[in-house]
């Protein structure tokens, strides 16, 4: 069952009571595999995460009509890391994990900064994040698992979560040569041999980015989102930009990351690989209501960052991708489609 909240006291958000997959599917393996490629997702201990305010969760929890919310990481709601709640109530990577294996470790609860353990734990998103600052990331999320206590980075299987090219896309049109499609590429190569060459048993998903375009529908009736964008992308407010622009160069970033796990170069051992989500790639317009306005429900008061009922509707999306094979994945999310089930993944 789909459970939406709607109330004049809470958030809309979207949870699912009845998520329950063939117990063979759900148990962990009976020996613990050696391969990335024999990794079942109750054999996942740890769950980590890089990237920007989005991962962060700005805003995620904010009153529609608080935009200074917008300024509050919601760690605990984020579509990748978020553990507040129960998939019950609502939808995240982190929640549907917990019901392959209760004790995962390393999400985010609550809310507060990248440097604040009880909250953060092994969430090292840093808002305002470009792809360029993810080396530093990738060695901090080394250092946060090698130091802690409860760890055993050598035999447990992690899955570390990567989504990024906001703010790069946002600077892309002043600084043609610092965010172009190959550096912003070679960023997130950087950081991912980072990850590969300290962290053993580990599986980096990639979300690719989305067509940063489709900001300037999700605006267009609102002249205060407008203003926000200025300081928050400012390529998107540029009227110099053409959207062809615009969504051609989002189209080359997201070429660049597919480059990434094409090329094999994360697959060089068993016990390491690389996945790119695409399923952001095919959009071609914002998510609308009935009568055809945007939806503004999937995103905080900013009209950028998502809601936590629109980072559960992208969790779901990630989820369902993650469970289709390499090079046989849905493209195009599904954003208003709550009746769309998260999928059990295949037993063969």
């Amino acid at each position: 069952l789909i459970s939406l909240v709607v109330c004049s006291t809470c958030l809309k958000d979207l949870g699912y009571s009845t998520f329950n997959c063939d117990v063979d599917v759900m148990k962990r393996s009976k020996v613990p595999p050696k391969s990335v490629h024999s990794l079942r997702y109750a054999d996942i201990d740890i769950i980590a995460a890089i990237g920007d305010s989005i991962t962060a969760a700005n805003g995620a929890g904010a009153d529609p009509n608080d935009p200074v919310a917008v300024l509050i990481q919601y760690r605990g709601l984020a579509f990748s890391m978020g553990g507040d709640s129960t998939l019950e109530q609502h939808v995240t990577l982190t929640n549907i994990l917990k019901k392959f294996n209760p004790s995962l470790f390393g999400y985010s609860m609550g809310t507060g900064s990248a440097n604040v353990w009880q909250t953060a734990r092994l969430n090292a998103a840093v808002p305002g994040a470009v792809s360029g600052d993810l080396v530093g990331q990738a060695n901090d999320l080394v250092r946060r698992i090698k130091e802690h206590p409860d760890v055993e980075i050598i035999n447990k299987w992690k899955l570390v979560h990567i989504f990024i090219g906001g703010n790069d896309l946002c600077a892309w049109c002043d600084h043609q040569d610092t965010e172009a499609p190959e550096q912003f590429r070679d960023n997130i190569r950087a950081a991912v041999r980072i990850l590969q060459e300290h962290l053993p048993k580990t599986v980096v998903v990639l979300t690719g980015i989305l067509d940063f375009s489709l900001l300037r529908r999700v605006d267009v009736n609102s002249k205060f989102c407008k203003t926000l964008h200025r300081d928050e992308c400012p390529c998107e407010v540029n009227s110099k930009v053409s959207d062809q622009a615009l969504h051609d160069a989002s189209f080359q970033y997201m070429q660049r990351e597919q480059e990434l796990q094409d090329s094999g170069e994360f697959d060089t051992t068993d016990d390491f690989t690389l996945v790119v989500q695409p399923f952001f790639e095919g959009l071609t317009d914002v998510p609308r209501l009935p009568n055809g306005d945007p939806d503004l429900t999937l995103f905080a008061p900013d009209c950028f960052h998502f809601s936590q009922y629109g980072h559960a509707m992208v969790a779901k999306n990630l989820w369902n991708n993650l469970n289709e094979p390499v090079g046989a994945k849905a493209r195009t999310a599904e954003l208003t489609n709550t009746e769309i089930p998260l999928v059990c993944p295949d037993k063969v």
